[in-house]
């Protein structure tokens, strides 16, 4: 069986990430012993995803609406 090396995103650490049940929709959260934060590898919340933030910005630098950004995004 192939393991999966998962890494926090917060600091990084890769020893000390275990899993930490699953989140309400089904998908597998995990928690790292080290800085203490939780995550999932699969968002259902689009917001939640990185670099959502910075789309969201550039198309506000860029003259598009807030209708138009929801409906984009």
């Amino acid at each position: 069986m192939a393991s999966v090396s998962i890494s926090c995103p917060s600091c990084s650490a890769t020893d000390g990430v275990v899993r930490n049940g699953k989140s309400t929709a089904g998908h597998q959260r995990y928690l790292c012993s080290h800085c203490r934060k939780t995550w999932q590898l699969q968002f259902t919340y689009t917001a939640s995803q990185p670099g959502t933030h910075q789309k969201i910005i550039d198309m506000a630098m860029n003259g598009v609406g807030c209708r138009a950004t929801a409906r984009i995004m």
